[in-house]
């Protein structure tokens, strides 16, 4: 097969060809329901080596090298950024352990896979095992939304994946280091006393870094709308000055400053982190393309039965094993230990990082080093493949599964909100009522509705509360500042199309009225708090109905015409709230939940089937 024949690209248009790739494999693979990751691969192969519209070392020349660079540091400090060690401190044993025993002995078993399996050398061996142990929070997050894990594993899986991103990259530049030292070193003393100096420089430099802009930040020395560009600069100055010290240590300065300002406490912590989420998008995405769009067919044609072979011994040997050491003798339960073993995805992290360091390892002349892209791409596309399409069902044969349903969160505890619990679990729809009042929550545990008790926004309900059981969010609390806060908030969580409010009192009048950015999208008629819980005390009830071919949506509003739509259950499981706007599909076999005017035979005898709310 021939590559086909290409003039190339001008640097600017092959810049807006890998944006484009990128974010819209990203956009693509939401709309899809499929792994973002392997729709990248198959953009940046179909325009690298199997069409040669793009060719990543020609277009960009040697711009290129400095870009990818440039690119996996920032990749790197988002991943110190996410490093809050107060939340580790929170997390359970079962966390600990992993981060702790199973990130070094799965550094160790990772190594011997490449070494004794995929036949590398050591050197490529020790620095792309390093690597390994990144499992990825980017791939993982869907997956446990899909899965919808209970608790403890999934906080198990998350916890592991966010960690153990910038350890897995720091575990491969300390590993790249001490290579490097070696081939360029003349003694064994040298390489030593080269190596520590680069290590020492970068600790300095990252602490520094890390500390002068968490104390310009909090002293107000930088404005706020200066202050994500004085961090990326100041980023950008630490990699370079750290690099120019000792060749790749820029890596471990960033990630170390990354940490640094992740435990400082800074207020504006939410909006740098939301800049370096958005930014790790689209550097992701377009490392992503480049790496696979500058892969070669002779490359793609060392992909021979050993790397089968390499990607079986990982999957069954590599990653379980250093798992189940980790978590033995520990309170994770054998079905825990069991998921948790067998799921490790590997991400666009791997890919990226083990692109740069293969190049790197080449350039010292260590030649079988350019396997370790090729190999990445495969143990990516075949553990995000394999995890994607066999994590529900394993978490269900090992009954780890909280719902296979769509679950509403519910802000506020009033009766109110307790009718509509009801509800939706007579749906047969996972449901939570969080209240930072104790009290508000006594109607909601009568009714054995789950609660929790706390502010939604705390650290404790980040750890405590398993938001991935669910998929909608409606702020219904008495206090419209504090609906408004968590709904905007959490909306990028969420989804802002999955974040409702309760009407503010104020809302009609031009005076108090908000933009469309903060708040959450209206729900039911769009009453107040009032307004909805007095519908309550005027003998209102919450009611589900079945649609069928014979009983349809136009039979339905025919007999209710006073009723308002809250909520319709798709025959395929597909929740939708609604609001005063909306209209719902309707199709047979669905159900709607309405709140309507009580039927006056029903009020001294309610039937199973209708949820009524307590008289006024």
């Amino acid at each position: 097969m021939a590559v086909a024949e290409t003039a190339g690209l001008s640097p600017v248009l092959a810049f807006s060809l890998v944006g484009a790739l990128g974010v819209g494999s990203q956009w693509l693979a939401w709309r899809l329901k499929l792994p973002a990751i392997v729709l990248m691969l198959v953009a940046g192969l179909i325009v690298g080596p199997f069409l040669g519209v793009l060719d990543p070392s020609e277009d960009f020349g040697d711009m290129l090298k400095p870009m990818i660079a440039i690119a996996v540091a920032i990749i790197l400090f988002e991943g110190g950024l996410t490093l809050n060690f107060h939340s580790l401190r929170d997390a359970a044993v079962g966390v600990r352990r992993l981060i702790f025993v199973g990130a070094p002995l799965g550094w160790a078993a990772s190594t011997a896979a490449l070494y004794f399996v995929a036949g590398l050398s050591i050197e490529a061996s020790a620095v792309f095992g390093g690597i390994m142990i990144v499992t990825g929070p980017t791939v993982i997050a869907p997956l446990l939304r899909q899965a919808k894990l209970q608790k403890r594993p999934a906080q198990l899986l998350q916890w592991e994946a966010i960690v153990n991103d910038p350890v897995g990259a720091l575990a491969a530049v300390l590993a790249f280091e001490v290579v490097i030292v070696m081939q360029t070193a003349t003694s064994v003393g040298e390489a030593v006393q080269t190596l520590a100096i680069g290590i020492v420089v970068a600790t300095i430099l990252g602490v520094a870094g890390g500390w002068g802009i968490s104390r310009a930040f909090r002293l107000a020395y930088v404005p706020e709308y200066m202050k994500v560009p004085v961090l990326f600069v100041a980023l950008l100055a630490v990699f370079a000055l750290s690099d120019s010290v000792l060749h790749e240590s820029g890596l471990l300065a960033v990630t170390i400053m990354g940490i640094w300002i992740a435990n400082a406490d800074l207020p504006s912590y939410v909006e740098l982190r939301r800049f370096k989420e958005h930014a790790t998008v689209l550097l992701v995405s377009g490392v992503f393309i480049l790496l696979a769009a500058g892969m070669s067919l002779e490359t793609l044609a060392t992909l021979d039965w050993t790397v089968l072979v390499f990607v079986l011994a990982v999957i069954l040997l590599a990653r379980p094993l250093p798992v189940l050491a980790s978590l033995a003798f520990s309170n994770v339960t054998w079905r825990e230990r069991l998921l948790v073993a067998f799921t490790g995805p590997r991400g666009v992290v791997l890919v990226a990082v083990a692109g740069l360091f293969g190049e790197r390892l080449v350039e010292l002349g260590i030649q079988d080093a350019d396997r370790i892209a090729p190999l990445a791409f495969a143990l990516v596309a075949a553990t995000v493949v394999l995890h994607g399409f066999t994590l529900t069902p394993l978490a269900a044969a090992l009954g780890l599964t909280a719902s296979n349903k769509p679950g509403v969160l519910i802000l506020g505890g009033s009766r109110w909100s307790v009718a509509l619990a009801e509800a939706l679990k007579k749906m047969e729809l996972p449901v939570i009522i969080a209240d930072p009042n104790h009290a508000h929550l006594r109607a909601a545990r009568d009714a054995n509705i789950e609660t929790f008790f706390g502010d939604i926004l705390s650290e404790a309900a980040e750890n405590r509360l398993n938001t991935v059981a669910y998929e909608k969010l409606i702020c219904a609390s008495d206090n419209d500042a504090y609906n408004t806060l968590v709904a905007t908030d959490l909306a990028p969580e969420f989804g802002r199309e999955n974040v409702f409010q309760l009407k503010r009192v104020r809302q009609s009048s031009s005076r108090h009225a908000l933009p469309s950015t903060l708040g959450g999208r209206p729900f039911g008629a769009d009453d107040t708090y009032f307004e909805a819980n007095a519908r309550l005390a005027e003998s209102c009830e919450f009611r589900v109905t079945n649609l069928t071919e014979q009983f349809t949506i136009d039979d339905w509003r025919t007999q209710n015409p006073d009723a308002v739509l809250l909520a319709e259950l798709g025959p395929n499981g597909t929740l939708r709230l609604l609001g005063p706007e909306d209209t719902p599909k309707a199709s047979p076999g669905a159900k709607l939940l309405a709140m309507m005017t009580a039927r006056p035979e029903r009020k001294d005898n309610p039937d199973p089937d209708t949820l009524k709310s307590a008289q006024g």
